[in-house]
This record gives C-alpha cells, sequence and structure tokens, in this order.
C-alpha cells in the first residue's frame, strides 16, 4: 500500500463534524496531501494538517448544510505517491479540495490530475511560480509563497543596493531551479553579474566544497536557494568556515524555524520575503497563540497559509450554496480575500493569490527578547510588485 493508518507516514483520517451533521448528506471533503517525515516536515507536516483543522473548527465542522472531513497523507517528497494518493482520494474517497503539497515536483504531478476529475487543488506549501505560470489550469490556486515572491524582488533589491555579483547555492530539483532562475533575470535586468554557481541534490549533508567554491568566487552576495535541513545545513556550515563575516547570503527559502533551528548568531541580518509573521500584527498574533497551544510554537508559513485557504475555500461553498465544482471554482475568483492571515488579497485569472508581502530580516542577537523573537518586519511590499507580473507569465489563462 502507498499509505497507511499512521500519523508520521502514509496516510491518517481524521473527521471533524459540528452536532448537526447529517448522515445522509455527502461531506465536503479536504485533503491535505505535505511532507509529514521528510525534509520540510517541520515548516509543513503536522502543522499544516492543523491549520487546515483550525479553519474547519471556526466554521463549526459544517459548510452548506454539508459536514466537513480532513483527511492528510505523506507524499514523501515523491510525485509517483503524490499522485497516486490524489487519484485514489478523487476516486474512491471522494475528497473535493486537495492541498497543501509541499514540493513544486508533487503539486505540479497532481494539478494535472485535479484538473482531470474536475476538483479543486490549493497549492500553499509548494513554492514554483510555474505553478501559475505554464503548468497552470482552471482547477489550480497557488496561496502561498512562490518562487518569483521569494527571490526576485529580494535578489533586485540586494542587487540595486549594490550587492551586484551573486554565486548561487541551489537544490537540484523543480524548486531550487525556479528560486534561482526568478532570482537571475531580476539581478540582470538590475545590471548585476552571475559569476558562477553549484547544485546539490536533495538532503545533502556535507556542503564544504560547494561553501569553498562560493568563497573562492569573491561574489558579494551568495544566493542560498533551497529549503529545509538542506538550507540549515547550508547556513551552519557557512558559518564555520566564516563565510558570513566576509560574503551576504540572501537565503530565498528561509522560513522562521529554520533561524530558530540555525540560531541568530549565524543567521543575523539575513534578509528574506515572506507571506506571514507570527508578531507582525494583532491578527497574526491571535491566530498564532492558538496554534501555539495545541503544537506548543508558532505557525510557520504554510500551517497560517493553509487556514487562510481552508478557510476562503468554505467561503466559497457557501458563497456558491453547494460543493459543485464550477460555482465554487467562480467563487473562489469572485470573492475578495480578508481573513486573520491574508489581509486585502485578490484572486487573478491564473490562480495566483495576489497579496501584500513582508520583508523581513533577522535580528541580532542582542535585539532577541524571547526565543521565537527571531525577525523583525523591515517593510511591505505590495502584492503588484511582489509576485510575477502578467506580461512575464506563461500561463494560458491570461492571455485568453
Amino acid at each position: 500500500m502507498l499509505t497507511r493508518r499512521a500519523f508520521t507516514a502514509g496516510a491518517s483520517a481524521l473527521a471533524i463534524a459540528g452536532a448537526r451533521r447529517s448522515f445522509a448528506a455527502e461531506p465536503v471533503k479536504i485533503g491535505v496531501l505535505t511532507d509529514m517525515s521528510g525534509v520540510l516536515s517541520a515548516v509543513l507536516g503536522t502543522g499544516s494538517v492543523d491549520g487546515a483543522r483550525m479553519a474547519i473548527e471556526d466554521f463549526g465542522g459544517a459548510v452548506a448544510g454539508l459536514p466537513i472531513e480532513l483527511v492528510f497523507a505523506d507524499h514523501q517528497n515523491k510525485p509517483d505517491i503524490a499522485s497516486a494518493v490524489a487519484r485514489r482520494w478523487i476516486d474512491e474517497e471522494k475528497v473535493d479540495l486537495v492541498m497543501d503539497l509541499g514540493q513544486s515536483a508533487c503539486a505540479i504531478a497532481c494539478q494535472t490530475i485535479v484538473q482531470a476529475k474536475n476538483k479543486v487543488i490549493i497549492v500553499t506549501g509548494a513554492a514554483s511560480s510555474e505553478l501559475t505560470g505554464q503548468y497552470c489550469n482552471r482547477n489550480s490556486f497557488h496561496w502561498g509563497y512562490d518562487t518569483y515572491m521569494q527571490s526576485a524582488a529580494l535578489a533586485g533589491e540586494l542587487t540595486r543596493s549594490g550587492n551586484d555579483t551573486w554565486f548561487f547555492m541551489t537544490a537540484d530539483y523543480a524548486y531550487g531551479h525556479a528560486l534561482e532562475n526568478d532570482a537571475r533575470k531580476k539581478i540582470e535586468a538590475e545590471g548585476g553579474k552571475i559569476v558562477g554557481g553549484v547544485r546539490h541534490p536533495a538532503n545533502t549533508h556535507d556542503f564544504s566544497s560547494f561553501l569553498l567554491q562560493a568563497q573562492a568566487s569573491h561574489a558579494k552576495m551568495i544566493g542560498v536557494a533551497n529549503s529545509g535541513d538542506d538550507l540549515e545545513r547550508t547556513m551552519r556550515q557557512g558559518s564555520e568556515f566564516g563565510l558570513w563575516a566576509t560574503q551576504k547570503a540572501a537565503c530565498f527559502g528561509l522560513q522562521l524555524y529554520n533561524v530558530q533551528s540555525i540560531g541568530v548568531d549565524a543567521m543575523q541580518g539575513v534578509l528574506h520575503n515572506s507571506v506571514f509573521y507570527w508578531d507582525r500584527n494583532d491578527d497574526a498574533r491571535a491566530f498564532a497563540q492558538r496554534f501555539w497551544k495545541r503544537n506548543g510554537k508558532p505557525p510557520a508559513e504554510t500551517h497560517a497559509v493553509n487556514y487562510s485557504a481552508v478557510t476562503q475555500y468554505l467561503k466559497a461553498i457557501k458563497a456558491a450554496g453547494s460543493k459543485d465544482t464550477d460555482a465554487v471554482l467562480k467563487a473562489l475568483h469572485d470573492l475578495p480575500v480578508s481573513d486573520l492571515i491574508t489581509p486585502a488579497g485578490t484572486v487573478r485569472k491564473d490562480g495566483r493569490l495576489i497579496r501584500p508581502t513582508y520583508l523581513a530580516r533577522v535580528k541580532k542577537p542582542g535585539e532577541v527578547k524571547d526565543k521565537w523573537d527571531c525577525l523583525e518586519i523591515v517593510s511591505e511590499i505590495p502584492g503588484e510588485q511582489a509576485y510575477k507580473p502578467v506580461s512575464e507569465s506563461a500561463c494560458s489563462l491570461l492571455k485568453a
């Protein structure tokens, strides 16, 4: 079997229903397909499931007279497993929404399946900007960060400020490639120069040879285009080599949990572009406190974005008056997006959620007040500037 009834591997299922549950009504079924046990599990995993669960609870476990059920599974970062689970969920378990995905290759593999079966897919954990580019389709939405937002806006800002030579350390899979490609275009457009780069496989443990090449390049900026455990090892080993004392790092895939794991001593001053930070304002803190009580730590970006995505999906069903896919798709495009996580959002024709993002800086050790007080919001970037413009998109839906 591809999955089994266990929490840390395979699949688990949790039914959430309100007191008014009618067993004659076909439920609204939401499936969180994510990394539950691999390199991305800290920033996805159980927190991704709980973000979705919290949104369902806030709806009272029912919408439009239908009970809501939540299922989840571990795709193990393998597109074939992700595809098989998505097919089984839709064909056998009657899942209406497939979400999270957590890894770009898994998301791309599932987009076509969900479209062919006319269900809905909302990508929250995977990040390739091509999910709403060449791979876009009418049934697919991208709700969280993406590689253009993470890399291009930040790379352009740093290049304009004089950091005009770059060396890339890139994860050798779709996510890393997209991060680097989006950043390269912006760097070159701003007059910067790429002086070299290396690509490494996922779950690399020894980055010493790659770091030595970066050091020998004498580039002003090292673009770190990976995530999860690989990002942490890159930054930790680079600090041991003294690399960050002479060359700056731009960590495009950085998340709060990474900073906490690595330590602010090695990360101080590093900038990244984020869709969510738990201590940004009162709404974010209110959500974070609820999540914290359940999980013993604040939410990472995808944990919060899953709450927003499920909330909007349920709002769309409520507005449509049913879970009919075509009616829900129309509502998802028509409804404004405003919740505890996402202020002033709109959905573009390619399924890209356009919303403000935030330029965040890792604090210096002396600025940190407590364990999770790692970041400072430097500025807000309007959604129109943060995401890939229509003129640069390969999505056919935008050309129509």
